[in-house]
């Protein structure tokens, strides 16, 4: 980035921006009571910020490492505005120690890396470990909206959702409410249409 777009990226981070790491959040001192949905890794962000436009009801709290995507997030925060949505620069397993358990009305991992090469499949992130800290983090009620346009990752992440006893669910029609990301078009155009799969926590 140029120094003056570091700039900016440096100061809305600080603003709107959420550590990695740190003390146990509570996020009635971060929304003032909003329910709170998890957008982990949100790549460009467009999905993002046309949810946070459609929904200003709901606190999202958008995870990415790809440094573009999120000052893509932090100018619409900034500029658009919406202030419901806050933005953490790193990892989403180290992030997951501030959430509260059973705090999150929701959570979306759309898209995420496939690791297509079978010796990388345990690179991917959602696996059971994964899954299970997600679902100690959800309230009873809240969901886990996972997508993909990869088959076999598709099957993996039916198959790790069912082992978890706490959450119940299944593949669904791609909901019209989820927003087209140029990721999802270019799978589209390759071929390879997305499967949609929502979980919701029972107990």
């Amino acid at each position: 980035m140029s120094e003056q777009r570091q700039t900016k990226f440096d100061t809305w981070l600080k603003r709107w921006g959420l550590d990695q790491s740190g003390e146990l959040l509570d996020w009635n001192d971060v929304f003032d009571g909003r329910p709170v949905v998890l957008d982990i890794g949100f790549g460009r962000g467009e999905a993002t910020i046309e949810m946070a436009r459609a929904d200003l009801g709901t606190a999202i709290v958008g995870i990415e490492v790809h440094t573009p995507g999120v000052m893509a997030v932090l100018d619409a925060i900034e500029n658009e505005p919406l202030p419901h949505v806050r933005v953490v620069h790193g990892d989403v397993l180290r992030f997951l120690l501030r959430v509260p358990l059973d705090s999150l009305a929701g959570a979306r991992v759309y898209f995420p890396d496939p690791w297509t090469k079978k010796r990388h499949h345990a690179r991917r992130l959602v696996r059971s470990d994964v899954v299970g800290a997600l679902a100690d983090r959800l309230e009873v009620g809240g969901q886990l909206h996972l997508a993909t346009d990869i088959a076999h990752y598709a099957e993996q992440m039916a198959e790790v959702c069912e082992s978890e006893d706490r959450l119940d669910g299944g593949t669904v029609p791609r909901p019209n409410w989820r927003p087209l990301t140029r990721f999802e078009q270019r799978g589209l155009e390759a071929g390879r249409p997305p499967t949609d799969l929502i979980y919701t926590r029972q107990s």
